[in-house]
């Protein structure tokens, strides 16, 4: 039996197509949230370059978060470094939508 688990972090009414939010979930723990042409991703919100929170200083071009700091791009779909000056990948996590509500699973 697996122990992950699918958590609320906001309505799919709270992010329009190509928007993307810094949602807190429990623990403190900060994800960026992005809707890419009605589809929803999650990643972890904090760039792995300078630690700047990727959902409230970046910005969504298409599939591709452009942090807001100093210009390091990410997957949103699967976390992956595009563009430095990020050294390392971000963690995505698998979103469910349910009755207009948008699940992560930790």
């Amino acid at each position: 039996m697996t122990m992950d688990t699918f958590v609320f972090v906001a309505n799919v009414s709270d992010l329009t197509p190509g928007s993307m939010k810094t949602v807190i979930i429990s623990g403190g723990k900060s994800l960026a949230l992005a809707n890419v042409d009605g589809e929803f991703f999650a990643i972890d919100d904090t760039c792995t370059h300078e630690q700047c929170s990727l959902g409230t200083e970046g910005a969504l071009d298409g599939s591709v978060v452009i942090c807001g700091c100093h210009g390091a791009n990410f997957d949103v779909t699967t976390g992956k470094v595009l563009a430095l000056p990020a050294p390392t990948d971000v963690a995505s996590y698998e979103v469910k939508i349910e009755n207009g509500q948008v699940f992560v699973k930790l």
